[in-house]
């Protein structure tokens, strides 16, 4: 039976837009192994947001990810391309590391080439996205239309309700990084504080952790349980 490595990361900024949590990750992940007859020996979990965040350096855990590949002489599995990347630049330094990654969507057939061109079509269909973006807005300011959250008081209202669904989304997302911390002992808030920025696992902001930022994103997600 062959072995493989999960790796599932999460972004607050892209969540909304993949519609895929910790959890379809994970279970996609685990179908294909279940498919292929594989044994998945190691999983790596990524919570990352922000931009930059796709240069390997600020991908802590996906480096960690690629080392336990290799000791194991065994690929990387994703559930979807782009839980590694939508840039083509990084994903072709992917595969200069040597170690193969299996996006369990396109299955094991897909080879370099193909991790390549999927990735080039989904930078092409974000940079479309963003520049469809940049006419709307310029059509709007044309039009006299003021933009921002100071153009009028319900977007004002649709710009705080979106920081705080990036906030909530964010909060569940670490819940199952700081559900496994405690499994292995450390409960305190500093001590999860300090498993989290061992682990290169950083804050919403992308900051380090304190007791204080745990304990605010537990009772955050105990708020939202009890609502």
């Amino acid at each position: 039976m062959g072995k493989i490595v999960s790796y599932l990361r999460v972004s607050t900024r892209r969540q909304g837009r993949s519609g895929l949590g910790l959890e379809a990750q994970r279970e996609a992940i685990q179908r294909f192994a279940d498919t292929e007859g594989m044994t998945i020996v190691s999983e790596f979990v990524e919570v990352e947001s922000g931009k930059g965040a796709d240069a390997l350096d600020r991908r802590p855990v996906l480096a960690a990810a690629l080392a336990a590949a290799r000791r194991a002489r065994c690929p990387v599995v994703v559930a979807k391309l782009d839980r590694l990347s939508r840039d083509v630049a990084f994903i072709a330094g992917l595969v200069a590391q040597k170690v193969p990654f299996i996006s369990a969507e396109l299955g094991s057939d897909a080879d370099p080439f193909m991790l390549h061109l999927y990735a080039a079509l989904a930078q092409k269909e974000r940079a479309l996205i963003s520049q469809r973006t940049r006419e709307a807005l310029a059509a709007r300011k044309a039009q006299g239309k003021r933009l921002g959250t100071h153009g009028s008081a319900q977007t004002a209202a649709v710009a705080r309700a979106a920081t705080t669904a990036n906030a909530d989304n964010f909060a569940s997302d670490m819940m199952p990084v700081i559900e496994g911390i405690r499994a292995s002992g450390v409960t305190t808030y500093e001590g999860i504080a300090k498993a989290l920025n061992a682990r290169g696992v950083h804050t919403r902001r992308g900051g380090g952790w304190h007791a204080t930022t745990v304990r605010n994103l537990l009772h955050r997600t105990a708020s939202h349980a009890a609502s």
